[in-house]
């Protein structure tokens, strides 16, 4: 009885404790069961996958069209510029100096900035010793001319006697030759006067030619002479001129009587002017010519200041294209167009001037041709795009 009670209460302490142990296990199978239903039914109920869109030709895969900004650009006019700077001078420059014997300075009639005539005195130079020899030569073109009004009359009178036998035919003779002797020497002293005269008036420093005086480096009381170098610096007609240096290729572009802009450094001025000399000749080592711009005379405008030049070499029709439509590579240049089908072509131009109006095309498109303005660095041949037209 003993054994039995103690089976007995073994198995109630077995059922008491193995009760929890088996309602876990029972709830594990249950959500184990629950998720592969979950998964078998959303296997069941998935739409079948969708094929993939075919690729556009040439795209090399590319799921979605590529949106692009198209333009038929035509042609348009547009002027050759050629920039340059350089240093303003006088067209013309004419140095002024002492063209008789010189001396001593009394007085300075002009300073930088007159204009003058033609011949005006700029300085006078002291003439009381050629004066006095002036006057000397003078009286002795009255001795000459009294001496020849003397022989003259005895030539008369003798003439006369000659008739009636009283003068021989040689006395008449020698009164003529001294009549004659008479005379040359009034032009003799008449000659010698006007030299002097004329060196006189040498004495004077005078201006060569009409026109602007730039310098003076002369003062009263000054002793000049031939040797005393330049005295006035005069720009001939007032003209001034920009020689810019340009490089041979630009030089090659220009010819006389192109309209330019010249703009002085320190100012936002502009003067009008015109090329009147290409150089003839380039420099061998710089590999430079010179331009001419002749310009009218202006206060601004001073001679040795630096200023620069836009030139107006020609004007040419032909096709502009911004920058970013011109693309390059090993190959060369080009642009990509659109066909009918909306697919990207490539097209090999040759480019010219860039400006600030775009890059000119010199061969290659007529201007009728749908060109991609933006976004050519994307594409490849035979991509087929969807054109934008671009707005004016």
């Amino acid at each position: 009885m003993n054994y039995e009670a103690g089976m007995l209460d073994r198995q109630e302490q077995l059922g008491f404790e193995g009760e929890p142990a088996r309602r876990g296990r029972r709830w594990l199978w249950i959500g184990l069961g629950a998720f592969v239903l979950v998964v078998i039914a959303g296997f069941l109920l998935m739409p079948p996958a969708s094929k993939p869109l075919p690729a556009a030709k040439g795209a090399k895969g590319q799921g979605q069209l590529l949106t692009v900004t198209v333009s038929a650009p035509g042609q348009q006019t547009a002027s050759t510029i050629v920039t340059g700077t350089g240093s303003l001078a006088a067209k013309r420059e004419m140095p002024v100096g002492v063209a008789g014997e010189g001396g001593l300075v009394t007085r300075v009639l002009v300073d930088a900035g007159s204009w003058v005539k033609k011949g005006q005195v700029l300085a006078v130079v002291d003439r009381s010793v050629q004066a006095q020899t002036a006057e000397s030569l003078a009286a002795q073109i009255r001795v000459a001319e009294a001496d020849a009004k003397l022989a003259q009359a005895n030539l008369d009178r003798a003439q006369q006697l000659v008739g009636n036998g009283f003068i021989s035919r040689a006395d008449i003779d020698q009164r003529v030759a001294t009549r004659d002797q008479a005379l040359a020497r009034v032009r003799v002293a008449k000659a010698q006067l006007a030299e002097t005269q004329a060196r006189n008036r040498r004495l004077d420093i005078r201006a060569p030619e009409a026109g602007l005086v730039l310098a003076r480096q002369i003062e009263p009381g000054q002793i000049v002479s031939s040797g005393s170098g330049t005295l006035f610096r005069m720009a001939m007609d007032g003209q001034f001129e920009l020689r810019t240096q340009l490089s041979e290729a630009d030089v090659q572009k220009l010819h006389v009587g192109a309209p330019a802009e010249v703009t002085p450094v320190g100012t936002q001025t502009s003067f009008k002017g015109q090329v009147w000399q290409v150089s003839p000749v380039i420099d061998p080592t710089s590999r430079l010519g010179i331009a001419r711009i002749a310009l009218p005379y202006n206060p601004a405008l001073r001679p040795g200041g630096f200023a620069s030049a836009r030139i107006v070499a020609g004007a040419v029709t032909s096709v502009i294209l911004p920058q970013s439509a011109v693309q390059s590579d090993q190959q060369g240049t080009y642009v990509y167009i659109l066909n009918d089908k909306n697919e990207a072509v490539r097209r090999d131009v040759k480019t010219g001037d860039v400006s600030d109006e775009g890059v000119r095309i010199t061969s290659g498109l007529t201007g009728n041709e749908r060109v991609v303005m933006t976004a050519g660095a994307f594409l490849n041949p035979g991509q087929k795009v969807i054109p934008q037209l671009q707005k004016k």
